[in-house]
């Protein structure tokens, strides 16, 4: 059994838990997240 864990799902599941825990942080959430995939599409995820 071969399992493969994704960073792109795992971040999304964790940024939507964190806006339901604290809608506050929604703005601050959406901007990380951005990021990260903005860096993870320029450099390459592998």
């Amino acid at each position: 059994m071969n399992m493969t864990l994704s960073l792109t799902p795992l971040i999304s599941l964790i940024a939507g838990i964190l806006i339901l825990v604290m809608p506050r942080l929604l703005n601050f959430i959406v901007a990380i997240y951005l990021i990260v995939i903005g860096l993870i599409g320029l450099f390459g995820g592998r």
